[in-house]
């Protein structure tokens, strides 16, 4: 049987592309709420891919323990998919990309910036395991987390922020905060860092905000 190519979910805005966004799921795969974020950020204008980097196991909630799948995920094959998006984003025209990601896709936002990835700007979304890989990123990069966060020592928080100067704390928002329509939902620290966020995108991507 021949192997999957890497599937993605792709939104375009109307007007001409210049720009574009790689989008990185959630440690529980592709989710409605990260398809609609996709899709606001289309309404920015910006091109956005968002690969499914559970696709060698099954795709989105193939496993009843998240956990297997993102396990499974291998660091240089997950480069090589948001390598793809990338191609995908360019081959419509963009012409700087920024990528973005939230839990798992947060860290894995982070190892891009870190480690080769390709990309003019990074921003990360409450990533675990961050703290045991800082050091300098290639691209500017904006780091995202709740300060009530379940499964993110605060510890490891203050670590990444001591290290790395660009990074925001929302002390009353916990994992998930950006998670709209679920229970870990916090609308100010949403509106705040979305705000942020599109900053940061159009100082390094050449957008309006």
């Amino acid at each position: 049987m021949p192997e999957l190519e890497t599937p993605y979910w792709l939104a375009r805005p109307k007007d001409a592309i210049t720009a574009g966004i790689v989008v990185i799921h959630e440690g529980n795969g592709m989710s409605v709420q990260v398809l609609r974020l996709c899709e606001r950020l289309a309404a920015e204008g910006y091109a956005v891919a968002a690969p499914d980097l559970f696709f060698r196991t099954g795709g989105p909630a193939a496993k009843e323990d998240y956990r297997e799948q993102y396990s499974a995920v291998k660091m240089d094959e997950m480069l090589g998919d948001l390598g793809v998006a990338a191609t995908v984003l360019r081959s419509l025209g963009a012409r700087r990309l920024g990528v973005t990601g939230f839990c798992m896709g947060g860290l894995f936002t982070w190892h891009a910036a870190r480690h080769g990835g390709g990309f003019d700007a990074a921003v990360g979304f409450y990533g675990s395991g961050i703290a045991t890989d800082l050091g300098r990123t290639e691209c500017p990069t904006l780091l995202l987390f709740g300060g009530d966060d379940a499964y993110i020592p605060n510890a490891d928080i203050e670590k990444v922020a001591a290290s790395h100067p660009d990074t925001v704390v929302y002390p009353e928002a916990g994992h998930g905060f950006m998670r709209d329509g679920s229970e870990d939902y916090v609308a100010e620290a949403a509106d705040d860092a979305w705000a942020r966020m599109l900053d940061h995108f159009a100082r390094y991507l050449g957008r309006q905000a």
